[in-house]
């Protein structure tokens, strides 16, 4: 087993210590903490995408852009509606200010990419009763899959799952995330079915690992289109917010149209 497999494990581990606390007591105090955590995070996103686009110095981008954190309290104060028409004029605001959305003119479509997911879990969180539970267990199945994916790639390797998009990705990395999601899921069963635990939430996980899977592998693309490695620099050993929130980004909206489904209010990992 070679050392330079494991080379960010320590830098990956210290940020996820540092980061993962503060991430899980604002999902917990709920209202106006995480309101603010997500509209925060978002203006980190909005920034990287910017970046990206090379457009950081371009107001009327910069001004566009702005819509990002002010939809997730338009979320959080007013409603998930309103957010997400707030979030419609924007993009529509940054194909004129792009001069059109294509892939040589991708600034316009930072607007949905980024801001549905942060829309959607700020949405998830809302009900008094189930809305800390379910999104907690949602980042702990996302994180699973994640580490699950990078552990058990890194220790068989094997077949690459998509080589032309993310070299580094395996079947057995892919598969071992699998596991690792359904496992949270049946293990968060346990703990929160009030009678005996249900097959459901595994089940539940492992769409949502499969779907945060792929949004894994879209940044991957998106990375490759734009020629960098990272996203960003802001956290060590992950890169940039969204090399470390892709697979929430996708995550976050499945999770909230099955909330949606389902009933608002219901705990989706009972």
């Amino acid at each position: 087993m070679s050392g330079s497999r494991w080379a960010d494990l320590k830098l990956r581990v210290l940020s996820a210590a540092i980061l993962a606390p503060l991430a899980l007591g604002c999902i917990w105090l709920g209202g106006n903490a995480f309101a603010g955590l997500v509209a925060l995070i978002a203006a980190g996103l909005a920034f990287e995408w910017l970046g990206l686009c090379r457009q950081r110095g371009a107001v009327n981008a910069i001004l566009v852009f702005a819509a990002l954190p002010l939809a997730v309290l338009v979320a959080a104060w007013v409603g998930a509606l309103q957010a997400i028409a707030l979030l419609a004029v924007a993009t529509g605001a940054g194909i004129v200010v792009a001069g059109g959305v294509s892939r040589d003119r991708p600034l316009a479509f930072g607007i949905p990419y980024l801001g549905l997911g942060a829309v959607a879990l700020v949405w998830l969180r809302q009900p008094a009763g189930s809305g800390g539970v379910n999104v907690i267990v949602l980042l702990l199945v996302v994180w699973a899959s994640d580490i699950g994916a990078y552990m058990a790639g890194r220790a068989i390797g094997g077949p690459k799952l998509a080589p032309a998009i993310s070299p580094g990705k395996t079947w057995s990395g892919a598969i071992g995330g699998l596991i690792a999601a359904a496992v949270t899921g049946m293990v968060a069963s346990a703990l929160l079915a009030h009678g005996s635990p249900s097959w459901r939430p595994a089940g539940f996980a492992i769409v949502i690992g499969v779907i945060s899977q792929m949004g894994d592998l879209f940044e991957s693309q998106v990375k490759r289109h734009f020629g960098v490695k990272d996203s960003g620099n802001l956290i060590p050993g992950h890169g940039g917010l969204l090399d470390r929130l892709d697979a929430v980004l996708t995550a976050a909206p499945a999770a909230a149209l099955l909330a949606l489904i389902l009933g608002r209010g219901v705990v989706l990992w009972e």
